[in-house]
């Protein structure tokens, strides 16, 4: 979390529902609130650091945090907001426990991209949008670098016991979109189509349960989902070169290779 006071009361909610649902019978669990900034290289490497220390196995993690079509701002370590929070932090951070990982096999890697992937190109020219930016292009170029990550990482884990998908959650009603300017005027028709159309987070989150849990995907690695169901990706988005490009690049970035 980024907010301690809202995880803790969020983490207290999740307690009572389990006593409530769960009356009588034992769980062997517990659930831990921790700081996490991806917007911060920093806190990240201090997250990551107190996971290594503190657990003896890591057999989930869900890549899940993200940023949409936010104005221009950069991140601590002067990062586009967008491609630092969605790509570059989540890089680090499953770089960072892939020892973990492995040692914990069989484990999964879960991305969480999006279908605006299709809009995105990565220009290696300006991969911090410092000549140009555009807020919705700059998101869709974050989701596709999801997907390349994915994808190249799930070569590199071949072998290892440690599979990784990605997976678009369709369109939730939740309040990422908050940086969307929506008119006055529109406000009303914007609330009835997201009832009457949108996801609830419940359903959105689906697919990455799915992805972290099911036995049918347990040796699946290197795919796209929605829906629970595998999906076809754009050759762009299956560009080994270009994968291995956006890696090598990320690596220097986040400070993983000098």
């Amino acid at each position: 979390c980024r907010d301690r006071a809202r995880a803790e009361s969020a983490a207290r909610d999740i307690r009572a529902e389990l006593g409530t649902c769960a009356a009588g019978s034992a769980h062997d669990g517990d659930l831990l609130v921790r700081e996490l900034d991806l917007a911060s290289l920093r806190s990240v490497r201090r997250f990551c650091h107190r996971v290594l220390q503190e657990e003896p196995r890591l057999d989930v993690l869900i890549n899940n945090a993200g940023i949409f079509q936010c104005p221009y701002m950069k991140t601590e370590d002067g990062f586009e907001m967008q491609f630092g929070v969605n790509h570059l932090g989540h890089f680090l951070l499953t770089n960072l426990l892939l020892g973990l990982l492995k040692s914990s096999a069989p484990s999964r890697v879960v991305v969480v991209s999006s279908k605006l992937y299709k809009y995105g190109e990565i220009n290696f020219d300006d991969l911090n949008s410092e000549m140009n930016y555009n807020r919705s292009f700059c998101y869709s170029r974050s989701k596709l670098a999801n997907i390349l990550f994915t994808n190249e990482l799930a070569r590199r884990l071949e072998g290892t016991g440690v599979t990784v998908n990605a997976l678009h959650p369709g369109i939730c009603r939740t309040n990422l979109g908050r940086h969307v300017n929506v008119p006055l005027l529109a406000k009303p028709l914007l609330s009835f189509v997201s009832w009457a159309f949108f996801k609830t987070p419940l359903e959105g989150a689906q697919t990455s349960i799915y992805l972290a849990s099911s036995p049918d995907v347990e040796s699946v690695s290197g795919k796209y989902f929605g829906n629970c169901k595998e999906e076809e990706l754009l050759p762009k988005a299956m560009d080994d070169l270009v994968a291995r490009k956006l890696w090598d690049i990320s690596e220097v970035m986040v400070g993983l290779l000098k």
